[in-house]
């Protein structure tokens, strides 16, 4: 803290963060949390927070492991009984090898896992390459670590996947690698096999990283996605990042992990230590009982129906008002619709306020994922089917008015 010549208090502090805004999602369910608890009758559409409750197998697991002392520190990696897990599930359902010795680490949720991973490739000046709307946190991370962000359209008329010439436009002898999120937030969707064969050339042909957000596997409505790690030739460079926080309904657990090659693994590691130093032992063991139990997985294929049910209630409610000046893409997975309220002529910093003033519904500014965001809301569909009729009706009369 100095004063400078006009002898104004200055405090000296670190000046990335004047470059990176508080994460919106959160603020906003923050500012929803504060009106709730003055009595304002909020419809909460704003956070992508299932509805459901944890596995009571989950629970009893985490709680058998506190009553057995499982208290203290653990492997900074995470037990090899987990990242064995890890490794086993993405065999099965992707085809995909992971040697859980050297290419798996447990992190503190998503989050920490995309951290990590970036962390361990990123030197300051790196630009990394990514679709624009796309969550928040990936910009700001690689802001956050010193990179540039380099930032392409993913628009409705391309049903919100950039195109390849996009790629290809933007990549410079600083291109250090790309940034995906299949299923995507906010928009749902997810690229057929070919689109990503393509992108794995790219990256191949100029020796890039792919870090892979794929949070939301295990949340789709119609083929199930592809990890870009089993397109052939491709895991050597790609960074997969997953969490049980969307298929278990496991967000306030934070538990996610990250599969990648052995060096970068041995970096995340070190930055892991130098972060969280460990998961929480009885965490670890509730993860493994995610992984693993097959009630619990049949009980996340359940939730998988639930949204899907939910994704079309909102259709049906779409069909039924067709003249509110919203339109939508039906969302092929995650939980989310990204509303283009383009027509109404309206901000979406102004929407999101003023559908929360007025029509008592919360939701996210579409320019919270990027300039191609702007004059688009998204809702969430991880509520329960009242609060989604309930507050999606308001959304369409208070559009309708407008």
């Amino acid at each position: 803290m100095y004063l400078n010549r006009k002898n104004e208090v200055i405090i000296n502090t670190n000046l990335r963060f004047d470059q990176i805004l508080q994460s919106p999602t959160v603020a906003m369910a923050d500012k929803v949390g504060r009106l709730k608890a003055q009595g304002v009758p909020i419809i909460g559409l704003q956070t992508g927070d299932p509805d459901f409750k944890t596995h009571p197998r989950i629970v009893e697991s985490a709680l058998n492991a506190l009553s057995g002392g499982k208290t203290h520190y653990s492997q900074s990696q995470g037990s090899l009984a987990v990242r064995c897990a890890i490794s086993q599930k993405h065999r099965d359902r992707d085809q995909i090898e992971f040697d859980p010795e050297r290419e798996v680490i447990l992190t503190h949720g998503g989050i920490h896992a995309f951290y990590v991973g970036l962390q361990a490739i990123l030197n300051p000046g790196d630009e990394f390459i990514i679709p624009d709307p796309s969550w928040a946190t990936h910009a700001n991370m690689v802001r956050l670590l010193g990179g540039i962000p380099i930032r392409i359209d993913a628009l409705p008329e391309n049903e919100f996947l950039p195109t390849i010439d996009a790629w290809l436009s933007v990549i410079t002898t600083k291109t250090k690698g790309i940034i995906i999120n299949y299923p995507s937030n906010p928009t749902g969707v997810y690229p057929q096999k070919n689109y990503l064969e393509e992108l794995i050339a790219i990256c191949r042909e100029h020796d890039l990283w792919v870090v892979s957000d794929e949070v939301y596997e295990n949340l789709y409505f119609a083929e199930r996605p592809v990890s870009v790690g089993s397109i052939a030739d491709a895991k050597d460079r790609v960074l997969l990042v997953n969490s049980l926080s969307k298929t278990h309904a496991m967000t306030g657990w934070r538990v996610g992990y990250l599969c990648a090659p052995e060096q970068v693994v041995s970096n995340a590691l070190k930055a892991g230590q130098l972060s969280i130093t460990c998961v929480a032992p009885f965490i670890q063991e509730a993860a493994l009982t995610a992984i693993t139990d097959s009630e619990v997985n049949d009980y996340a294929e359940e939730m998988r129906k639930a949204y899907a049910r939910r994704r079309q209630l909102v259709l049906d409610m779409i069909d039924q008002n067709p003249k509110n000046g919203i339109k939508v893409t039906a969302p092929m997975g995650a939980f989310y619709y990204f509303l283009d309220m383009r027509a109404l002529g309206l901000s979406s910093i102004e929407m999101s306020e003023r559908l929360l003033t007025e029509a008592f519904v919360g939701v996210t500014a579409g320019s919270a994922f990027g300039k191609n965001g702007e004059g688009f809301v998204r809702m969430t569909i991880a509520a329960s089917d009242v609060e989604i009729e309930q507050g999606f009706a308001k959304i369409c009369e208070w559009a309708g008015r407008l």
